[in-house]
């Protein structure tokens, strides 16, 4: 993998702006959309295999998204990233294909942790299947 691509999703720009800021600094190409419908049209013309999806937006939800991704690029990784985790189900994430769930505010660290071991994953899998 040349560029290591991850699309942030979330409808809160100081997030977005965080977000983007956290990964640029750790060598990630970051794209960002505001909403579900952005996100898609991004992924349509991008090459982008790691995620992070607020699941409480307006329009199309989080879940709906990653089902919508996760059909368009089945070899994704998806997580969520909540601040409303009593709305929306751990089982739910799982079954709509997330990788893994956060409840904000999620330490920086960890996030890069996850898209470290996400970008392994995926070189790994590509090994795999040649």
């Amino acid at each position: 993998m040349s560029e290591k691509k991850i699309m942030v999703v979330d409808d809160e720009k100081a997030i977005l702006n965080l977000l983007t800021q956290v990964f640029s600094k750790a060598g990630y190409v970051v794209l960002t959309a505001e909403n579900g419908k952005e996100a898609i049209d991004i992924i349509e013309k991008e090459n982008i295999s790691v995620m992070f999806f607020d699941l409480n937006m307006p329009g199309m939800n989080g879940l709906e998204l990653c089902r919508a991704v996760k059909k368009q690029i089945p070899i994704s990784i998806i997580y969520a990233i909540t601040g409303y985790a009593s709305l929306f189900e751990l089982a739910e994430c799982r079954d709509a294909g997330f990788e893994d769930y956060f409840k904000k505010p999620v330490a920086i660290s960890v996030l890069l942790e996850k898209a470290a071991t996400a970008f392994e994953t995926l070189e790994r899998w590509k090994k795999i299947n040649g």
